[in-house]
């Protein structure tokens, strides 16, 4: 069977999160999240990190190379070689080209991307309700995953926080760079037949056998 090498793609607040690492469990591969990688190479200020951190401290976005060359080294360590899950690169359509750069001179390449596809008045609903572990960054929502003590993380007990951006005015904001930027993506990987399209929302299976099942139907488990 091939090995997976998968994008996930999605708006924020489609549940993007959730099922990489539901993925993950089910194929035995590690999730790779541009999010952990900025956090682990700013915190042991590695050369990559302090590069990021001067165009961090100057108030200017980091450039595609940078986070590029933190994704490269994190797929050159051996847990990556049976695979992985990528979740939150590529974010454009350029990133999409350098990624296709950097697995080609490895010898491998993207075998399937999947896109959660929901509504937007939909994510601005869940966003507004979310809540996130200050430790470990596991997702709670007031409605629908509510922790088992309240404002405490069920997995590390840290303290659950609400963060500043998630209310209706800046959720659509970001929607609207998500359509501009990372919806053209949709099209892209369309086009080279990789792209699979699921919905937001979980089966009363659960997402681990929703997960299971897609793993199956792309040819990676049996």
């Amino acid at each position: 069977m091939e090995k997976p090498r998968i994008i996930l793609l999605g708006a924020p607040g489609s549940g993007k999160g959730t099922r990489a690492v539901a993925l993950c469990e089910v194929l035995g591969i590690p999730q790779i999240a541009t999010g952990d990688l900025f956090r682990k190479n700013l915190k042991e200020m590695t050369e990559i990190g302090k590069t990021a951190k001067s165009y961090i401290d100057r108030g200017e976005l980091v450039p595609d190379e940078v986070t590029a060359a933190m994704l490269k080294d994190r797929l050159s360590e051996s847990d990556a070689k049976n695979g992985f899950v990528l979740d939150g690169f590529p974010r454009s359509v350029r990133q999409a080209e350098i990624l296709d750069d950097i697995l080609e001179k490895s010898g491998d390449k993207i075998t399937s991307v999947i896109y959660i596809k929901v509504d937007d008045e939909e994510i601005v609903n869940r966003l507004t309700g979310r809540m996130i572990c200050s430790k470990c960054q596991a997702p709670y929502h007031v409605r629908d995953h509510k922790p088992a003590v309240e404002g405490k993380c069920d997995k590390c007990g840290g303290d659950l926080i609400v963060r500043d951006d998630d209310n209706p005015e800046t959720i659509r904001k970001r929607l609207k760079v998500f359509h501009e930027t990372t919806f053209p993506l949709v099209k892209f990987y369309s086009e080279r037949g990789l792209l699979t399209e699921i919905p937001s929302v979980t089966s009363s299976e659960g997402i681990n056998a929703d997960m299971k099942k897609l793993s199956q139907k792309l040819g990676f488990i049996a």
